[in-house]
């Protein structure tokens, strides 16, 4: 790799609207579905998905990150 550049992680996107998904939607899929999921979703169609508040899924995923999971570093 030439200097300066960064290397990238990969930009997910969510199966449902296609939108790209955040860090804390991609741990969250990864924890609550699997770790090595495909079905990774933006928290409003996740949200939607469980049958739950966005706010109940950013709570869980603050719990999961002071437990110290490394989904959520």
């Amino acid at each position: 790799m030439p200097y300066g550049m960064i290397k990238m992680g990969k930009v997910y996107t969510c199966i449902v609207c296609d939108e790209p998904v955040d860090k804390i939607s991609k741990g969250l899929c990864q924890k609550l579905f699997d770790r090595h999921t495909k079905k990774i979703m933006c928290l409003s169609c996740l949200a939607n998905a469980l049958e739950v508040e966005e706010a109940v899924l950013m709570e869980k995923a603050e719990e999961f990150k002071e437990a110290g999971c490394t989904l959520f570093l």
